[in-house]
C-alpha cells in the first residue's frame, strides 16, 4: 500500500512526531516550547502520545509529566516548575491547559514579560506544551473565520518568536477516509471504499468517534480480511440513522418504491432482521415528531435548529439539513400527525405479535409515502350537494 499523502493536519502533526523522536534519539535540537493550535482533538491526541513515547518512561510518569491548566494555575507558577531541576528525572515534559486565558481582558504584560524572559534562558531539561484549543483551523486554512484568524495571529505573535507552531487543522473527508483505510490495513484489513466513505459520511468526519467505530469495526472483522459497506451498517449506529434518514426522504418525497427499497436494506442489513421493527417504528416516529416540531417553528437553516429541538430531541449534525427540507414537503400540521398515527398503529399491530412482521412494515411504509386520501364528505354534506 503506498503511503498517502496528508493534509494540513496530518502533515503538522508528522512534522511535530519526527521533530520530538529525533530530538530524544539525539539527532536533532528540541524547540523549549511548542503551541498546539486547534480544537481537533485527536490530533492533539496524536502530538500527545508521541511525547510520552519519547520523554516519559512508564516508570517516571509521576516524576516527570505534569498537566497544569492555566485556569486554576498562574503561568508565573508553570515557569517556575519548568525553572526547577527534578531530582527523581533527567527530563520534565509540562501540558498547559486554557492558554486561553493568557488572551483574556487585561493586557497580561507581566505574563508575557515573564514567558519572554524564561523562552530566552529556558531550561535544556524542560518542554512546555501549550494547548491552544480555544481556536478552530478549518482542513483548508483559506476558509478559517476572522476571529479564529486573529487568535492565531495573536500567538504567533506573542509565542511564535520562542515556540514551534503545530497547526492542529480539522481533518478532511479524504483524509478521514485514507486515515481509516490505512489503519485497517495496519490490522491486516482492507476496508472496502463504499464502507470508508459510509463510515466517515455518516460521522460527519468527526475523528474521535471514526477511531472509537474503526476500532469496534476491525474486531468484528477478524478473520474475514475485510470490512464492508454491510459492517459499517451493521455496527455505527449513525450509519444506521442515516439509512433512516434516506427512508424518510423518499417517504416525503412520495416515492413508494425508493422508500420500500430502502425499507429492505435496512431489513436486510441488520442481524436481527424483522425483530428489529420496533425499534425502526421508534426511529421512525422519532424523526417525524422532529419534523412536526421543524414545521410548527419555520425552522429555515441548520443554525435554529437547536433552539427549536431540546437536549436529547436533537438529530446528528449531518442530517439537520435534510430533516428541515423534509419538513418543509409536508403541507400542514394535519400530514405528519397523520404520519404518527400510522406508526402508533402499525407499533401497536406489531407488539400483537402478527404473522409476518415485515408485511407490517411495508404496507406502513407503502401508506406513509402515499398522498392521504381525501377525507369522504359526512352523511349530511352529501345530502346538501344532492340537494343544491
Amino acid at each position: 500500500m503506498t503511503a498517502p499523502r496528508w493534509g494540513a493536519g496530518f502533515s503538522a502533526v508528522g512534522r511535530f512526531a519526527a521533530e520530538i523522536e529525533a530530538a530524544a534519539a539525539g539527532q536533532g535540537s528540541l524547540r523549549p516550547g511548542y503551541v498546539l493550535a486547534g480544537d481537533e482533538t485527536f490530533l492533539l491526541d496524536r502530538c500527545r502520545a508521541a511525547v510520552l513515547k519519547a520523554f516519559v518512561p512508564p516508570d517516571l510518569r509521576d516524576f516527570c509529566l505534569s498537566e497544569l491548566d492555566l485556569a486554576s494555575t498562574s503561568i508565573f507558577e508553570v515557569l517556575d516548575l519548568a525553572q526547577t531541576p527534578s531530582l527523581m528525572a533527567p527530563f520534565q515534559v509540562i501540558f498547559v491547559r486554557n492558554v486561553r486565558q493568557l488572551y483574556t481582558r487585561g493586557a497580561k504584560k507581566d505574563e508575557f514579560a515573564a514567558l519572554d524572559r524564561y523562552f530566552r534562558s529556558p531550561n535544556p531539561q524542560a518542554l512546555l506544551l501549550l494547548v491552544a484549543d480555544f481556536l478552530r483551523i478549518p482542513a483548508d486554512a483559506r476558509r478559517m473565520e476572522m476571529d479564529d484568524k486573529n487568535r492565531y495571529e495573536r500567538l504567533t505573535e506573542t509565542l511564535g518568536e520562542h515556540c514551534g507552531m503545530v497547526e492542529l487543522a480539522r481533518v478532511g473527508e479524504d483524509d478521514a477516509m485514507r486515515w481509516a483505510a490505512a489503519t485497517a490495513h495496519d490490522a491486516g484489513l482492507r476496508l472496502e471504499p463504499d464502507a470508508a466513505r459510509e463510515l466517515i459520511d455518516a460521522l460527519g468526519a468527526d475523528m474521535m468517534l471514526v477511531s472509537s467505530e474503526l476500532e469496534k469495526l476491525l474486531l468484528y472483522a477478524v478473520g474475514r480480511g475485510r470490512i464492508t459497506l454491510g459492517d459499517v451498517e451493521t455496527l455505527v449506529l449513525a450509519a444506521k440513522q442515516r439509512s433512516l434518514y434516506e427512508l424518510t426522504d423518499a417517504i416525503s418525497a412520495r416515492d413508494r418504491v425508493r422508500a420500500l427499497a430502502l425499507l429492505h436494506g435496512l431489513l436486510n442489513s441488520s442481524d436481527a432482521g424483522e425483530d428489529a421493527a420496533i425499534g425502526h417504528l421508534y426511529m421512525l416516529a422519532r424523526t417525524f415528531r422532529q419534523m412536526l416540531v421543524i414545521l410548527e417553528k419555520n425552522v429555515r437553516d441548520s443554525r435554529a435548529i437547536w433552539q427549536a429541538l431540546w437536549q436529547g430531541f436533537r438529530m446528528p449534525p449531518f442530517a439537520a439539513d435534510d430533516l428541515i427540507r423534509q419538513a418543509r414537503r409536508y403541507k400542514s400540521r394535519r400530514d405528519l400527525t397523520r404520519a404518527l398515527r400510522l406508526v402508533a398503529r402499525a407499533d401497536l399491530e406489531l407488539r400483537s405479535s402478527p404473522p409476518d412482521k415485515r408485511l407490517v412494515l411495508e404496507r406502513l411504509v407503502y401508506d406513509l409515502a402515499s398522498e392521504p386520501k381525501p377525507a369522504a364528505p359526512s352523511w349530511a354534506a352529501a345530502q346538501l350537494t344532492f340537494e343544491a
